[in-house]
């Protein structure tokens, strides 16, 4: 009687902790933004986006296909973790990044946190004044 008991015990609190482990974890629901279109004829689809500090983010990114896109958030994406990169249901676990490329039609799924407030841009080099820049605006 004395070891079911013990053993109940143990399973209450291991069940118990998982629980408060699992309440802890901000990756376990992401908030997803409104994706963005790279669209040759009328550039971005989105120009700004606005977030919190230490919230677990999706951003899709969606190409046409038209035109070889490397989009560049250097100083975005340092200042955030980045949890994983998801193209076509592979999942890359990068240390961190400087940029996303789009050689044909597609979309990828960025997953991140913010970490630090501040503005940061993201553009395609060389045709910014074709619409193809934007900023990130973390509070």
């Amino acid at each position: 009687m004395k070891l079911r008991y013990s053993f109940c015990v143990s399973l209450l609190v291991c069940l118990l902790a998982s629980q408060w482990v699992a309440a802890d974890d901000i990756t376990r629901r992401a908030t997803r933004l409104e994706p963005l279109e790279l669209n040759a004829a009328d550039g971005f689809s989105i120009k700004r986006y606005e977030l919190e500090a230490g919230v677990y983010y999706r951003w899709r990114i969606q190409s046409d296909g038209l035109e070889e896109y490397k989009l560049l958030a250097p100083d975005f994406f340092r200042e955030s973790w980045i949890d994983q990169v998801v193209v076509e249901g592979l999942e890359v676990k990068p240390m961190g990044l400087h940029a996303v490329e789009f050689d044909r039609s597609g979309q990828m799924d960025v997953w991140f946190v913010t970490i630090r407030p501040g503005t940061y841009p993201f553009y395609i080099e060389g045709l910014e004044r074709q619409g193809f820049s934007g900023e990130f605006v973390v509070k």
